[in-house]
């Protein structure tokens, strides 16, 4: 990894799921308890997996794709899912290793940070509450804060205009080529997490300043 330039960074952009927290159980315990509300067969951990990360929408009519079911439930299906959603959020998730002690290491760096997610925002912060990471970010800006969601840049443009910090140094962190593609639109650096999810594609194959095993190993990054 090449270290950044002292004072390159001035704030952070951190993705969640994937990123902050193993969330896949929750998607799991959720989307196939959605499925058997409408008498539907369930998917496999690694199908869901294979799903995340481009947003609630997204990841329920891909569900519905996956089983043959009618496109015309999406409305059912999505009550569904945010009603189960709602009780599993965070009950079956784990921060991942090093992700406190990554952002601990920001925070004393004086790096400002913002949580940038495709899941609902409500979703989100109740997440990031049970797990105790609320307090790490100056905002939260979930999927439907504006009318655009990664890999648009504008969640990232928006992000930075209220951190106050110009693109070119402001931090993007997230596990997927969404994260990438986002960054780069809104002329961000970034950095890609290995353990995440990537839609099923290696994570190394998007393009990233650097891939960290831990978000602890930012502080190699930021001598």
């Amino acid at each position: 990894m090449t270290p950044f330039p002292p004072d390159a960074i001035r704030a952070a952009l951190v993705d969640l799921d994937g990123t902050l927290v193993d969330t896949l159980g929750d998607f799991t315990v959720a989307l196939n308890a959605m499925l058997r509300d409408l008498s539907l067969p369930a998917l496999s951990r690694a199908d869901i997996e294979r799903r995340v990360g481009k947003g609630s929408e997204h990841l329920i009519r891909a569900t519905l794709q996956a089983v043959d079911g009618d496109p015309a439930l999406y409305p059912e299906a999505w009550a569904a899912y945010q009603r189960h959603y709602d009780a599993a959020n965070g009950q079956h998730a784990d921060v991942y290793p090093g992700a406190r002690e990554g952002l601990d290491f920001l925070r004393a760096r004086g790096v400002r940070m913002a949580c940038v997610t495709n899941k609902p925002g409500r979703f989100a912060r109740d997440l990031l509450r049970a797990k105790d990471l609320e307090g790490y970010f100056e905002q939260v800006v979930g999927g439907d804060a504006y009318p655009q969601r990664k890999p648009h840049p504008m969640p990232l443009l928006m992000s930075a205009q209220a951190l106050g910090t110009a693109p070119a140094q402001t931090l993007m962190v997230g596990d997927s080529s969404n994260d990438a593609q986002a960054a780069r639109a809104a002329g961000c650096p970034v950095v890609l997490v290995t353990y995440g999810y990537n839609h099923g594609e290696p994570v190394r194959s998007a393009d990233a300043d650097a891939w960290l095993d831990s978000l602890a190993q930012l502080a190699d990054l930021m001598p």
